[in-house]
């Protein structure tokens, strides 16, 4: 196959000023001056330069292999071989032109009248057959030539979004430079929006049909105006040029353009290899016949055919070499990661369709280049191409020298920040794990597997897939027999279970095992559904398996058992599928079907086998949460229930662990459903298990009631017969058997003489809980009388009391207990519990009383907030002691979540909310979540209240220092700095809604300004007042005033030092800081009265706006907010230019701002350097030149490639009143920098 060559892509370029060319068939040249404008170190060749341009660019070696002659020299001397075969642009127009067509143009037009957009609107509607709206564009080109080329090259600009055309005037008399500076001049939309990125519906499909028709027009041209007059070149120089252009429209549609062109003249290049194959074949067979048979005509005939095809090779190869090294070289690494996608995935696309020409290193080096690239678009393209070029294994030769020099990139894309981009990186290696043999070492490969445990599913599953082939394929392979695939061994399978074992607990990655099957579950899926060879190796006696591996398969058993019935990954693990399909539903109920048929006969024998061992026989109880229950009744399994039932009894009765408890107690719950016919025998079995944990503990409670000791058997047995009542009074309904007032008696005696054991007293109070809430169940569900009502109101109350008592216990297990309970009935009995229509359980409705309220405070205090080094931790570093932390962590944020819900359900005084908020900032890392959504929402129940109750926890905290180390140096103290953080972060909360919160700030200064003066000094004393500290508080509440706010607090200020004696020129330093807090110079960043962010640019306002009027006396005593803010200064967006700074405030007091912006633009052609502040965006224009207000209006589409970020301050702390958009959008650039550095990438 021959390699590509130089050819005829373009005329006779302009550099030779002597040429006579038509102007399209021009390069473009470095566009108007107006708009030139450098765009990087590495700038788009315009065509005019494009032999000294070429001459010095690493990036644009030629297609050919083995021609190294200059690209232009090729161009010019095939371009004068093809104008002598084409006819002359002179056609005259037939005399009866075809009937209905679209696109007839008379030859009597006005030059300047452009051509109709017939077809632009045409291939924008995509109603009719393309290939129908292709040959009526080709009929009407064959009429009038010059007609039909131009509406085609208007069909381009129209593309683009551009509402400018080219006339017939244009077209002879305009160079190709020109013609596209006139349609920049044009192009003045008020959007930033162009056809491809347009957000309407009306849009969506055009992408889809403007390259189907790029298509269809080579494909019907490809055999014969390709070669024969079409003025191809003339096309391929204007994309070109487009594609060059500053404007992203023109860029974007252009580059496009030129790659489906491309592509598609790949597609013929391919079609005229093929022909010339076959004729090479043809011709070999036609002269090795003897002399007798031999046709010389045909011979001949074979001869002129080859040449033929020949010829149009070359001329299709000039074509693409044109279009790869004028769009292709340049926009690859285009400002635009749009653009730069489009010519990625078009190269991947050459590549595996004309393998033969693209496949070498002097293409893939573009892809390699470009998986650097920052945008996850581009980054994603190039992995897709490559994908399709690894999977065909005859290519992967050719890219062995790639991969060795890309390997390390494409391995380290397996943890991109994209997970799209992360999943299509691991599924590349795949590929090449199968179809190249020993590319990947074994550390490439352990750099994957931790990805199996990945919380997206998609990349889960995709490394999954990596570590099935990699892994167990090899040694798991299915034979092929017949042409079907032969069901796996057992041995098979047993190999494939012992390599999972081992991968799991020899990797150490991980802890569960739920993770690990869902990552395989769509590649192994069948191996993982094989139960039987599952439950054959955990039954077996000689399995040589340990105790974690037992432990391990066990899990991976109730995993995929899990998986096949229920269908959705463990939790933690994120998919983006909203539900399954109809066919995957179907396979669910299916396996569903399956498992339960295998394991209901079996599940009696594991128990049995790992009875003695809780944490085997917690999980195996939980298989029955996936069985299809009612197949016990369908298939006559009766037999195997009886078997379960009594294994289920042995193992409650054995153990006391809570995990085996709560599952067993959840297993029989499943089994205790009265639509079962086997209803009947479960329920018996229950009330034979629940008989004998009564008796047992009926004797053990009265053993202890009557005797002074215990021993340690008797203790044991006592505490664990608790936890089982317990633990099946939280599934089932035991209050038959009127198990409360024994406990109530147990724990009576517990809080009156401290006799019980705490491992008794535990489950005793849970027991009584139960027995409380069951007994609101039955109430609530039917009509209840008074009676039943006041007793358990007054069992209830009792209990509550019983609790209070145990908050005050020695045991710390006991306390936390007692408090969690505490809090949950109380928040049960609490007002919410009429609502909805019961209002007949009124009189159950509990209020706490004051000393309850402040023990469970106190407690609080105590127990949730306490430094790190009061835990009495063991040493750090230990995953023991670490797991142990975390814990007692969780269960302190649950005790702080419990006392919170009391303060938001109204259980608890509002006012008690300031004992958590005073912590918020010292604990932030802990509780910081609990208590900023406790500040949110009590804030949503009453602003004025929570802003009371923040200023509340200050005064507290800094009483409580005032104490602790007196007034000497308090505001240099640690702790007082801390407070100061807090102040701020309180003052953070208010969010950016200023004016709605502006009465409460200025109560909150006043109320503070009080407090600060509360305490004054003695008579005649000069020293400044204990809380005058107070005010440097106050002072970062000072940025959510108004400056009206502002002058009317210092004049209160100011009023109350009076009743102060201060010594004269000494100013107290609170004081001064607090005013200085207030003074107008002080937080310029501060909101506006919108609740709007204020503008990073200074404003310059009218001198009129700063004047203050003064303010009565009257008004400083009451600040009364009776003043409105100003009206903020209006800001034009008409103009959405980036003006210099410099200059800008003096420009905007002058009147003519549009003409003083315009005549401080830097001289024509200066560049415009990337590291330049975004401020300084220079833009060439002429003053003196025609359509001033145009090119003013082009700078709503002018494009900068730098970022402006706006942080919002209270963005961190704000979650519902602060979220806001912005006032403005950000609008698309008409001019920009073209082109990216390798660097960049």
């Amino acid at each position: 196959m021959p390699t590509l060559r130089s050819s005829s892509s373009r005329p006779q370029s302009s550099s030779s000023p002597s040429s006579e060319s038509s102007p399209l068939q021009r390069a473009v040249g470095p566009g108007p001056r107006g708009l030139s404008a450098s765009s990087s170190s590495s700038v788009s060749v315009p065509c005019d330069d494009w032999d000294s341009n070429q001459a010095s660019k690493g990036d644009s070696e030629s297609l050919s292999s083995g021609e190294d002659s200059d690209f232009e020299d090729s161009l010019r001397r095939n371009a004068k071989k093809r104008a002598a075969k084409r006819p002359l642009k002179t056609t005259p127009v037939a005399k009866h032109p075809k009937k209905g067509s679209r696109m007839v143009h008379a030859r009597g037009q006005k030059e300047s009248e452009p051509p109709t957009s017939n077809l632009f609107d045409a291939v924008k509607a995509a109603k009719s057959d393309m290939q129908s709206l292709v040959d009526e564009w080709l009929d009407s080109y064959k009429q009038d030539q010059d007609a039909g080329f131009l509406e085609l090259i208007n069909f381009f600009i129209r593309s683009c979004g551009c509402k400018g055309t080219v006339t017939h005037e244009m077209f002879k008399k305009m160079s190709n430079s020109e013609i596209i500076r006139h349609l920049t001049e044009q192009f003045n939309e008020d959007s930033g929006d162009y056809p491809l990125t347009a957000p309407s519906p009306s849009w969506k499909k055009f992408q889809g049909s403007f390259c189907e028709f790029i298509r269809t027009l080579v494909y019907q041209c490809q055999y014969s105006l390709l070669y024969d007059g079409f003025p191809m070149d003339n096309l391929i120089s204007l994309l070109t040029g487009l594609s060059d252009s500053q404007v992203r429209a023109f860029r974007h549609t252009s580059t496009l353009a030129a790659m489906k062109l491309m592509t598609s003249l790949v597609r013929v290049a391919l079609q005229l290899s093929l022909h010339k194959d076959n004729n090479q074949r043809q011709y070999e067979a036609e002269r090795n016949k003897g002399p007798g048979l031999r046709a010389p005509e045909r011979l001949e005939s074979l001869l002129e055919k080859r040449k033929e095809l020949q010829e149009h090779q070359e001329e299709i190869e000039g074509m693409m070499n044109a279009l790869f090294r004028g769009v292709f070289v340049h926009r690859y690494r285009d400002v635009l990661p749009e653009i730069r996608a489009i010519c990625i995935e078009e190269i991947g696309s050459w590549m595996q369709s004309y393998s033969t020409s693209f496949l070498t290193d002097s293409y893939l080096k573009y892809i390699g280049w470009t998986l650097h690239d920052k945008h996850r678009e581009v980054r994603l393209k190039c992995l897709k191409a490559l994908k399709g070029l690894y999977s065909n294994r005859d290519l992967t030769a050719r890219l062995e020298l790639f991969t060795s020099r890309f390997k390390e990139r494409m391995v380290s894309m397996v943890m991109d920040r994209e997970y799209d981009v992360a999943v299509e990186a691991v599924s590349l290696l795949t590929v090449i794990l199968k179809n190249m043999e020993g590319v990947l070492t074994d550390a490439d490969c352990e750099s994957i597997y931790p990805v199996v445990y990945a919380s997206n599913r998609a990349l889960a599953s995709a490394a999954g897939e990596f570590l099935y082939w990699k892994l167990f394929y090899p040694e798991c392979e299915t034979r092929m027999m017949g042409g079907r695939e032969r069901r796996r061994s057992p041995r098979a399978q047993r190999t494939f279970f012992h390599l999972l074992l081992s991968f799991f607990v020899e990797s150490e990655l991980h802890d569960h095992a739920a993770y690990l099957v869902d990552s395989l579950w769509d590649c192994a899926g069948p191996q993982l559904k094989d139960w039987e060879s599952l439950t054959s190796l955990l039954l077996e006696k000689d399995q040589n398996l340990d105790d974690v591996q037992e432990s391990t398969l066990i899990e991976i058993l109730v995993s995929s058992v899990r998986q096949a019935s229920e269908g959705h990954p463990p939790v933690g693990r994120v998919t983006g599928r909203k539900g399954l399909t109809l066919k995957e539903r179907k396979i669910q109920a299916d396996d569903k079907v399956k498992l339960t048929e295998h394991l209901i006969p079996l599940l009696p024998q594991l128990l049995a086998k790992f009875s003695a061992d809780a944490e085997k026989v917690a999980p195996l109880l939980q298989l029955l949460n996936y069985f299809d229950l009612n197949i016990y009744c369908t298939r006559r399994l009766e037999k195997h229930l009886e078997l379960l039932l009594q294994q289920l009894q042995e193992v409650v009765v054995k153990h006391a662990e809570p995990a085996v408890l709560e599952a067993g107690a959840h297993a029989l719950y499943l089994l205790c459903n009265p639509e079962f016919t086997f209803f009947s025998r479960v329920d018996f079995a229950r009330s034979q298990l629940v008989d004998l944990l009564t008796d047992r503990f009926q004797q053990e409670l009265e053993e202890l009631l009557q005797s002074s000791f215990l021993d340690e058997d008797e203790v044991y047995s006592l505490a664990a017969t608790l936890k089982r009542l317990s633990a099946f009074y939280n599934a089932h309904d035991l209050t038959r058997w009127e198990l409360y007032e024994p406990c109530y008696q147990l724990l009576r005696k517990a809080v009156d003489t401290g006799e019980v054991p705490h491992q008794v007293t535990l489950p005793a109070l849970t027991l009584v809980y139960f027995s409380i809430l069951w007994m609101l169940t039955h109430i609530s569900g039917s009509g209840a009388s008074q009676k039943q009502l006041l007793s358990l109101k007054g069992r209830m109350v009792a209990f509550c009391e019983l609790c209070q008592s145990c908050l005050s216990d020695v045991d710390p297990e006991i306390q936390e207990q007692a408090f969690v309970l505490l809090s949950d009935l109380l928040l049960i009995f609490s007002p919410q519990m009429i609502v909805g229509g019961r209002d007949f359980l009124r009189p159950l409705v509990f209020f706490p009383e004051a000393t309850l309220q402040s023990e469970l405070a106190s407690f609080l205090m105590d127990h949730v907030f306490i430094q790190p080094g009061e835990l009495g931790s063991g040493e750090p570093g230990h995953s023991q002691e670490d797991h142990l932390q975390i814990e007692q962590l969780h269960q302190r944020r649950r005790l702080l979540a419990g006392f919170c819900k009391l303060l938001l359900y109204g259980v608890l005084e509002m006012d008690a909310a300031s004992d958590v908020f005073k912590h918020y900032n010292k604990f932030y890392n802990d509780y910081g979540d609990i208590i900023k959504e406790t500040l949110t929402r009590a804030r949503q129940i009453d602003r004025s209240h929570c802003s009371r109750i923040l200023l509340l926890s200050l005064k507290q905290l800094y009483t409580e220092l005032l104490q602790e180390q007196g007034p000497q140096g308090l505001n240099e103290l640690p702790a007082f700095i801390e407070m100061r953080d807090l102040a701020r972060r309180f003052a953070l909360s208010f969010g950016p809604q200023q004016l709605q919160n502006r009465d409460l700030v200025v109560t909150l200064h006043k109320e503070g300004i009080k407090f600060s003066l509360s305490e004054l000094p003695p008579a005649g004393s000069t020293s400044q007042p204990p809380n005058l500290a107070f005010l440097e508080l106050l002072s970062e509440f000072s940025p959510r005033l108004f400056h009206q706010d502002k002058q009317l607090l210092l004049s209160y200020l100011e009023k109350c030092l009076r009743r102060v004696s201060q010594a004269p020129g000494h100013p107290w330093g609170p004081v001064t800081t607090y005013c200085h807090s207030l003074s107008p110079v002080e937080n310029t960043a501060e909101a506006s009265p919108q609740g709007y962010p204020r503008s990073k640019k200074r404003r310059i306002e009218d001198p009129s706006r700063q004047h203050r009027e003064d303010i009565s006396a009257s008004q400083e005593e009451s600040i009364q907010l009776i003043s409105i803010p100003p009206t903020p200064t209006l800001t034009s967006t008409a103009v959405k230019s980036r003006q210099p700074l410099v200059g800008l405030e003096e420009r905007e007091e002058e009147g003519n701002s549009e003409l003083a912006f315009t005549q401080s633009q830097p001289p024509l052609g200066t560049q415009r350097s990337r590291s330049s502040s975004p401020q300084h965006f220079e833009t060439p224009l002429n003053p003196s030149g025609p359509g001033l207000g145009n090119r003013l209006t082009r700078l709503s589409l002018m494009e900068d490639d730098e970022e402006v970020e706006i942080q919002n301050e209270s963005s961190e702390e704000w979650q519902d009143s602060g979220k806001q958009s912005s006032s403005s959008e950000h609008r698309l650039d008409l001019l920009d920098s073209t082109e990216l550095n390798i660097e960049d990438f």
